[in-house]
């Protein structure tokens, strides 16, 4: 049975008077992975931001994990969600070792010397890594491993708390082909362990879509262009209508998935 991990009802954010995201209605379950489209100033990270508990709506109702934001402990909450967004690598010290970047994640900390972990704990970081294959990196700085080596890394970081939810904002950024089509791998195969319970994931081009995504949310400056399953919104339509540009949309027999402007032909 699917157990509601996120439900927003009429949710808005707000910066100032800028208005950043409003009337915003979704609702995430167990066992979902949804992708979350638009262009850039379309509200997605500050969404993502919402879900992982470091911004809180201006407006609406938000409920996490069975719990009305506001009368959580938000630290506690934050535990059971793996963040992962284009900033953390910054900042962690490079001569952390991979096993460390992982094993922080336990307290949501980026220094290990805050807290005292157990062989217990140490042993689950490496399991995390191995199961991203990536075991043998564990005694590596951080600062030493390529591009898509570091960004595993902080996928594996996301896992450390068995959480129910995983939130991954622009993974992809900065990689080069190699480490992208690395990554994404990396993601289907996650994505298709029935062990994590969701998975909400933001990019900008559809090339960066990992097979198995089940639901679609589509952004334009801050509303709701459409929320829906997958299958239903990934066309040419609704792609074209999010980022103001007619596109054609096409997808591969393996899932991949490749948009193309109808203006450049």
């Amino acid at each position: 049975m699917s157990t509601e991990l996120v439900s927003m009802r009429s949710v808005g954010f707000a910066r100032g008077e800028r208005q950043i995201l409003c009337e915003i209605d979704m609702t995430i379950l167990s066992g979902q992975r949804w992708l979350i489209l638009g262009g850039n100033g379309s509200g997605k990270s500050t969404l993502l931001r919402m879900m992982a508990l470091r911004e809180h709506p201006s407006v609406g109702v938000f409920d996490i994990l069975g719990e009305r934001l506001g009368r959580i402990d938000v630290r506690k909450a934050r535990q059971q969600i793996g963040f992962s967004a284009q900033g953390l690598a910054d900042q962690l010290r490079s001569d952390l070792r991979a096993i460390d970047v992982v094993i922080t994640a336990i307290h949501a900390a980026l220094e290990p010397w805050w807290h005292t972990y157990s062989s217990a704990e140490v042993a689950q970081a490496q399991a995390q890594l191995e199961r991203l294959q990536i075991g043998h990196l564990a005694q590596q700085t951080f600062g030493s491993l390529s591009s898509g080596e570091r960004q595993r890394v902080l996928l594996a970081r996301t896992l450390m708390n068995e959480p129910s939810l995983i939130v991954l904002d622009e993974p992809f950024a900065g990689l080069d082909l190699v480490a992208r089509e690395d990554l994404i791998e990396a993601l289907a195969i996650l994505g298709s362990d029935n062990n994590v319970g969701a998975m909400v994931l933001v990019t900008h081009h559809l090339e960066e879509v990992p097979p198995g995504m089940t639901h679609l949310l589509c952004l334009r400056e801050g509303r709701s262009i459409y929320n829906g399953t997958f299958e239903e919104g990934m066309n040419s339509a609704v792609i074209s209508q999010t980022f103001g540009i007619d596109v054609e949309v096409t997808s591969t027999s393996e899932g991949r998935l490749r948009a193309v402007s109808r203006m450049s032909r």
